[in-house]
């Protein structure tokens, strides 16, 4: 016999409306299975998903009060009583947005190494001689209106065959004048004449301006007909000269064809004992033997040093028909300078035959500054127009006119020079 269909009890429809109102809430969309026109569940609907649709609005404002962000025993905190949300298991109901922990990893500093540098040892070349390097001088030409009071300016200069020939020239010998008027005292080479007035005549061209130069000149020397006299032409307003110190190198050996011509100056001032005093050994070498001479040379300056006992300075200037690189023993004398050093000295630039050496310690008054006189650009010749003055350029360097504290020079011998 068939039983039965138990009836449901009431429980099942309790459930059934739990289910419901938990679905609702919990978004699993209830108003898809429940018709919310219904007398009782139809409101209960309504309101349950304006609720959502209000808690879905303020989530997206922002606000934690209104999304309901914080909880606490299942109520909302204002922000002041908010708690910081730990990472832990999802709430039920409005999802708890899950702030996970930022991890910070330990930085791990690996201690650096530094590795001790190495520093090779420089190798510094031995010069061949122990001439320290001058730059050339980026200063314009000396101006003989604008010599310093505290300096001296020395130059050496050859004057190609210098003789009646070239006093004829007006434009040549109107340079020459210009020329030495630029400095203090001129060594001049290669006079070349049987006539005893080219010094004279030169010295009155200087003083036609009103200068005041005067002039000493050796004898004539050589080994063939064609002598040649040294001279040294100087300003008498800032320069004097010693007397007793005046003369021709002794060569008994003749190793030299014109032997140096010698004088003792010192610039004119008004504390004559704290002047710088020196000697100058004007010199040309013959260009057939320069090896021989300019060896020969080296003696000449030794004994110079020597020559008297209250006088160091020797500066040995002219044409030695050698660059400084084919100086020899005269450039191996210890201390030695030359003033002339990377630059060419005859009018063509093509030759380093001039110069103005002295030894470095002793001379100390040298400023460092020195030049090789440029005709062409000086007075705006062409090369054909300096050549007529002379094939060699001037050389000049500049000196202090106060002796170094070392020593007095002319410590009461002869206190009565000559201008």
């Amino acid at each position: 016999m068939a039983k039965k269909k138990a009836k449901p009890k009431s429980g099942w429809r309790s459930s059934s409306i739990l289910w419901m109102i938990i679905t609702a809430i919990s978004g699993g969309g209830v108003t898809g299975y429940v018709n919310p026109e219904l007398p009782i569940l139809g409101p209960i609907v309504k309101n349950l998903v304006a609720a959502r649709a209000s808690n879905e609005s303020a989530a997206l404002t922002g606000n934690p009060e209104e999304r309901g962000d914080s909880y606490t025993n299942g109520r909302v905190l204002t922000s002041a009583q908010a708690a910081p949300a730990f990472a832990g298991p999802a709430l039920s109901g409005t999802a708890q947005p899950a702030y996970a922990q930022p991890t910070y990893s330990q930085p791990t500093y690996s201690q650096p190494t530094y590795s001790q540098p190495t520093y090779a040892q420089p190798t510094y070349a031995q010069p061949t001689y122990a001439q320290p390097t001058y730059a050339q001088p980026t200063y314009a030409q000396p101006t003989y209106a604008q010599r310093p009071n505290d300096k001296l300016l020395l130059a050496t200069f050859n004057i190609q065959v210098f003789g009646a020939s070239k006093l004829a020239k007006r434009e040549a010998m109107a340079v020459i004048v210009q020329v030495i008027r630029h400095f203090d005292i001129v060594a001049i080479q290669e006079v070349r004449a049987k006539e005893d007035n080219i010094l004279p005549s030169l010295v009155n061209a200087i003083n036609e301006d009103g200068s005041r130069y005067g002039y000493l000149i050796g004898p004539r020397l050589g080994r063939s007909v064609s002598t040649e006299q040294y001279a040294f032409v100087y300003d008498t307003n800032r320069v004097e000269y010693d007397p007793s110190c005046v003369g021709t190198v002794q060569d008994p050996s003749d190793l030299l064809h014109r032997e140096p011509f010698v004088a003792r100056f010192r610039p004119r001032t008004d504390m004559p004992e704290r002047a710088f005093s020196f000697w100058l050994v004007n010199i040309h070498t013959d260009p057939d033997e320069v090896a021989t001479e300019i060896a020969a040379l080296a003696d000449v300056f030794q004994s110079m040093r020597s020559a008297r006992p209250d006088e160091d300075d020797v500066i040995l200037l002219g044409d030695l028909n050698a660059s400084e690189t084919q100086l020899g023993k005269l450039g191996k004398i210890p201390g030695m300078r030359w003033v002339v050093s990377g630059a060419m000295t005859n009018t063509r630039r093509t030759k380093a035959y001039d110069n103005i050496l002295f030894d470095g310690p002793s001379t100390s008054e040298f400023t460092g500054r020195w030049g090789v006189f440029d005709l062409e650009k000086a007075f705006r010749l062409t090369m054909d127009q300096a050549l007529e003055v002379s094939d060699h350029s001037p050389v000049w360097a500049e000196f202090d006119i106060w002796e170094s504290p070392q020593r007095n020079q002319f410590s009461g011998r002869n206190p009565q020079l000559t201008r």
